[in-house]
């Protein structure tokens, strides 16, 4: 790809990168959440995302395994050999800053990936996952359960409110 067609990529990646992907082929539901960041490979048209599904910064979705190269150049007769498999995001699904789904991955509804996990097999529904290889270390039950004393309602409200709550919940500075 030259350079004008990786800028031209790059910029309707920035733009909206739910509808460049879907330009790619890529199966994308409803109420998705995609930064531009995201990487779907070389072959998006391989990779479904279900409905209200979050993939944030620099998620990387590989189809192919990169590892034939090197068997490529031991035999000939693997040449022109790739192991490609599809990748399928279930619904209502968050995968975390700096994770990356391998090839043949599903990952089934109501999943949280954790930052950073390397998935290279299947998650199951309702499941919380992370770590390198990914594992599942939780229920979303138990995560919920866990967590649900930390939990602060910002969400939609204005940014200066949001500032002054955290402030005052989370440092314990009034002003």
């Amino acid at each position: 790809m030259g350079l004008v067609a990786v800028l031209i990529s790059k910029y309707k990646m920035a733009k909206n990168p739910v509808k460049y992907l879907r330009k790619q082929g890529a199966k994308i539901g409803e109420g998705c959440s995609i930064t531009n960041s995201v990487d779907f490979g070389s072959e998006p048209y391989l990779v479904t995302v279900g409905n209200n599904v979050r993939l944030t910064s620099n998620v990387r979705l590989i189809t192919h395994d990169g590892g034939l190269w090197v068997v490529r150049n031991l035999k000939e007769e693997y040449k022109n050999a790739d192991m490609i498999k599809p990748i399928k995001i279930g619904d209502n699904v968050h995968v975390g800053v700096n994770a990356i789904i391998m090839p043949g991955v599903t990952i089934g509804n109501n999943v949280v990936i954790g930052c950073g996990a390397v998935v290279t097999r299947d998650i199951p529904d309702n499941s919380v996952a992370a770590g390198v290889p990914a594992r599942v270390i939780e229920t979303v039950d138990e995560y919920i359960k866990k967590n649900r004393l930390k939990y602060i309602n910002t969400k939609n409200i204005p940014h200066n409110k949001k500032r002054e709550l955290l402030k005052k919940e989370i440092l314990d500075i009034e002003e």
